[in-house]
């Protein structure tokens, strides 16, 4: 495969936002999309019918619609391992065999929610979720933003080997009425296993007879599990072919499954499907995954963006913008070709954001006014997750649409210092509501969004090689058996002694 031309791109005539609208009666109409109950609008970027057509070009010359075919037909997309990316069968959009072996696993999860209902396993009252990156990210995320009502179960999930997270978690728990579960796909991932363990010794200290009695294990690797203590009959196993950052919807759902309730989850399979289906039957010029995607790229590669931000205006998304830093900048941050060849091009812009309206009073100084232009992205909600005055959600969403108004509109002044050039790009989703159904189509958005990216810069999205090194070498020092350089030597003298 050749490697993408971004000359049609890079040459494409630069316009100011405001002419661009100006000159355009109908392109908010063309530059919007609603899909499962979220509207999606990038009239607020330099994404022009002309750019468009540019990059459906690029995706032509890239082989893009084969490659999405083979995404969700199940064959092998992640050729540096080997491997399929089954993600979609987790939601029933894939290979049927998949498909159905998804089914099944989905079924054997609800079986132990329901035993651990009619508390098979004692009176649970507690969840303590022990894994990292994608094996606590995606729970993290769906239990917070969904979970902030319920009164089922408490739920931690711990992700640091810092004991403090570990500590925090434990202290507002009762042992004996805790479940511990322990997500990793290869159980074996160091963090992890050594939080678990130490969540062992704090239940049998806790006065727990058979503390592996209350351990449920998420894994592709369930023989380990097994070796490792767990009862076979509560260990939940998922495709080897699903990634860690986009697991979420197979066992690694199993905690915000169970604490949500299993028609809560269900409906989170559903919304992500119906994006799955709008991305694989839309053309491009209205596909939303698509459209975001173009912009991305746009802004890399002919603009020379190095970062692009997220702002959830809703403290129930507080923590989309941590799940987006890992789903995309592990999948897209490479630097050679899904062939092998090095790239000669920017990949994957660093991802960061935060909550509206915090981030007005910390970070949009240097958005509105800095030497850095970076294109944002504002995620709000129509329906208010508060029963307070009406002025609350009204003020916020207020904020996030003005904030995208005047970084287009910008405004001069005689005071250089009081003069905002404007210009500034963003794209806005808006949601319905925050529920299972619309979250889950806003995963599958980004998960979508991400692929898009890849195919067009000719990468490959699904291994992850970059994280392996540093954790390799500190498993080597902590037996001592590596040396470093004279400053790291030093670090380690300081912190350990002799």
């Amino acid at each position: 495969m050749a490697l993408p031309d971004w000359t049609p791109i890079q040459s494409l005539p630069a316009a100011k936002l405001t002419d661009l609208f100006a000159a355009d009666a109908e392109r908010l109409s063309r530059l919007s999309v609603d899909v499962a109950g979220i509207h999606f609008d990038w009239s607020k970027t330099h994404l022009t019918a002309e750019a468009v057509s540019a990059f459906a070009a690029l995706a032509q010359q890239m082989d893009f619609a084969a490659k999405r075919d083979a995404l969700f037909a199940g064959e092998v997309v992640n050729v540096t391992e080997g491997r399929a990316a089954e993600h979609t069968a987790e939601r029933y959009e894939g290979a049927p065999e998949s498909v159905a072996r998804a089914r099944s696993q989905h079924e054997r999860m609800r079986a132990l929610i329901d035993a651990i209902e009619a508390e098979a396993l004692g009176p649970i009252r507690h969840i303590l979720h022990i894994g990292i990156g994608g094996s606590a990210l995606g729970p993290d995320l769906l239990v917070d933003a969904l979970g902030r009502d319920m009164d089922r179960y408490d739920v931690a999930i711990v992700s640091n080997v810092d004991g403090v997270a570990l500590e925090d978690a434990m202290d507002a728990f009762d042992p004996q009425a805790t479940l511990l579960v322990i997500a990793s796909k290869t159980f074996t991932t160091t963090e992890t296993m050594l939080n678990a363990q130490s969540a062992l010794a704090w239940m049998a200290e806790g006065g727990v007879e058979d503390p592996y009695g209350q351990v449920v294990a998420l894994t592709a690797s369930p023989e380990k599990a097994v070796e490792w203590g767990v009862d076979e009959t509560r260990v939940l196993p998922f495709f080897e072919s699903v990634g860690g950052r986009y697991s979420l919807w197979s066992s690694i759902g199993f905690p915000a499954a169970l604490a949500l309730g299993w028609d809560a989850f269900e409906e989170l399979l559903e919304g992500a499907a119906e994006m799955d289906r709008h991305f694989r039957l839309t053309d491009l010029a209205q596909n939303a995954p698509a459209l975001a995607a173009f912009a991305d790229l746009y802004y890399t590669q002919a603009r020379g963006c190095e970062t692009r931000a997220t702002f959830a205006y809703d403290e129930r998304l507080k923590l989309l913008p941590s799940y987006l830093q890992q789903l995309e900048m592990e999948s897209n941050g490479k630097r050679v070709t899904a062939e092998g060849e090095a790239v000669t091009y920017p990949t994957a812009a660093i991802t960061w954001g935060g909550v509206g309206t915090d981030a007005q009073h910390a970070v949009f100084q240097l958005l509105h006014q800095g030497t850095h232009l970076v294109p944002l992205e504002f995620v709000g909600v129509i329906e208010a997750g508060d029963a307070l005055a009406e002025g609350h959600h009204r003020q916020l969403l207020l904020n996030m649409f003005a904030q995208g108004a005047a970084l287009m509109a910008g405004k001069g002044h005689e005071d250089p210092a009081r003069s905002y050039p404007g210009d500034r790009p963003s794209a806005t989703l808006l949601l319905d509501a925050v529920d299972p159904r619309t979250l889950g189509a806003l995963i599958a958005f980004y998960e979508h969004r991400v692929f898009v990216n890849a195919v067009l810069l000719g990468i490959n999205p699904f291994d992850q090689f970059g994280v392996e090194l540093g954790k390799e070498m500190a498993k080597a020092a902590d037996k001592g058996g590596l040396e470093f350089d004279p400053s790291t030597n030093d670090l380690i003298q300081r912190a350990f002694g002799a």
